[in-house]
Parts: C-alpha cells; structure tokens; sequence
C-alpha cells in the first residue's frame, strides 16, 4: 500500500483535516478548497460527527490553540506542495521531510506548528501535499488538482463512514 492511502486508513477517533494555502494563489488554495467541500458534505452529519475540518489560510500558527482546544485524536494538514511531480500527484509527508524544507510554501512554519502541536496533543499528526500547476496569483485551480481534490475528499468520506 502506498504512503498516501495508508494516510487515509490512518484516521481514527476524532478527526481534524486542516486546509492551508491561499485562494488567490491558483493551486496555492487546494487545501481551503477541500474544507470548503468536506464541510458543505459533513454539515449536520452525524454520520461524519467525529470530522471536524479547519481552513487555516496561509498561516496555521495562527490556529494552534483552536487546534489543541479541539483535543483531535488525528490531524490531517493538506496543502499545496512542490515536489517535482506532475501537477495533482499527492505525497504523503513526513517530519524529516518538513525539517528539509520541502512541504509547501508555507514550510518554515509547519515545522514549528507540528512540533508545538506534538508537545501539547497525544494526537497522530499527517501532512499530504498537493503537486500544483501554477501559484499565480489571481488563478483557479488547475483541472489536476481538482480531481486530487475530489480524490482525497472522497477517501477521507470514505474512510469516516
């Protein structure tokens, strides 16, 4: 089994997916993109009552404490991330990886947001990143990372079910 679906099988108890990235950046808000459908999908749900999602923006430091106060048994970061693959493809990243500065353009602070929320939470803490086509700004999301989207929504629905 791959590193990415292996995420997915990982999400157990009480579940926060954190959406990082920026709207106005093409690809860049993948990760606002995805809580914006999960949560039209799990609103009201109590079938899914045990998924909580969070949009971040650029800056999850900013939702450290709103994190902690939620007590999730699993935390689940997606954003955008280059990793040399073609646009859409998804990685499952590690602590080592962030320590070498290769998830997403937000990279400097997820080390410190991770480490923090390792210190204050018994939680099991993921990072999927998103391959992008363009962080242009003023940009939509390219077809690629829309059908990764609906991918990963439809594995984090599935596996909450």
């Amino acid at each position: 089994m791959n590193r990415e679906l292996q995420v997915f099988n990982c999400l157990k108890g009480h579940v926060l997916i954190v959406g990082i990235g920026n709207t106005l950046r093409g690809d860049d808000g993948a990760g606002p993109a995805l809580i914006t459908s999960l949560k039209s999908r799990v609103r009201n749900s109590e079938k899914h009552s045990q998924l909580f999602v969070m949009d971040t923006g650029e800056v999850p430091e900013n939702y450290l404490e709103k994190i902690v106060n939620l007590k999730p048994d699993t935390i689940l970061f997606v954003d955008a991330a280059d990793f040399n693959a073609p646009p859409g493809n998804t990685r499952s990243i590690n602590a080592e990886d962030l320590e070498q500065g290769s998830f997403s353009t937000h990279n400097s602070s997820m080390t410190l947001v991770v480490d923090y929320l390792n210190r204050r939470l018994q939680a099991k803490i993921f990072l999927l990143g998103i391959q992008p086509k363009s962080l242009r700004m003023g940009e939509q999301l390219s077809e690629p990372v829309e059908k990764a989207l609906k991918n990963i929504e439809e594995n984090i629905i599935k596996c909450m079910s």
